[in-house]
């Protein structure tokens, strides 16, 4: 390696250089999104909290397509026209899965249950069915963080789960071996000084 390319290559990964500043960034925003990400995800579950991914419209304007939902678990009956839940609505009714409503109107049944009525928030009327709890516990929306359910979404297929452990575990090898080279090119360095 001549003298000028010796310098050139210091110069470029010197510790204040643009490339390297501009790698260190990219590097630290990284670390900084995958932890806010990761701490979103874990936090809410130590404290008892379960989540949900808002897959459809109808609670627009309250809980958009794409948003995270963070339920507590709470006696049935604390339950309160109102309030947000998270339930399986009656088997004929329509909705396949779990569906995120606001409790519109609570009565009793023939027994003497809680009868439960609800409505998406963008939707004109109340849903057609009503329903009873058959636990004691129920899910009732506390807090919700928009667009982290896509990301969530995205996770569960599995090819994008390998992309996403792949990208970091390649950026390690290349990391480690970059630094190999660095400290090859800087020991060659040093021994054409010497010389």
């Amino acid at each position: 390696m001549t003298t000028k390319a010796a310098y050139e290559y210091q110069y470029r990964w010197q510790p204040g250089s643009p490339r390297r500043r501009a790698a260190r960034t990219l590097a630290t925003a990284l670390c900084a999104a995958c932890l806010l990400l990761g701490a979103l995800m874990i936090l809410p579950g130590l404290f008892g909290y379960q989540r949900y991914v808002i897959t459809s419209g109808s609670m627009t304007g309250t809980y958009d397509r794409g948003s995270v939902v963070f339920a507590d678990v709470v006696p049935v009956s604390d339950l309160r026209a109102g309030d947000v839940i998270t339930y399986t609505p009656p088997a004929g009714s329509g909705p396949d899965g779990l569906v995120t409503h606001r409790i519109v109107s609570i009565s009793r049944d023939l027994f003497g249950r809680p009868l439960f009525q609800t409505k998406g928030d963008a939707n004109e009327t109340a849903d057609p069915w009503t329903f009873t709890l058959d636990e004691s516990t129920q899910a009732r929306a506390v807090f919700h963080v928009p667009y982290v359910g896509y990301v969530l979404s995205a996770l569960a297929i599995r090819e994008v789960r390998m992309v996403v452990i792949g990208i970091p575990a390649l950026l390690i090898a290349v990391a480690v071996l970059a630094g190999f080279r660095r400290d090859v090119r800087r020991a060659r360095v040093a021994e054409e000084a010497r010389s």
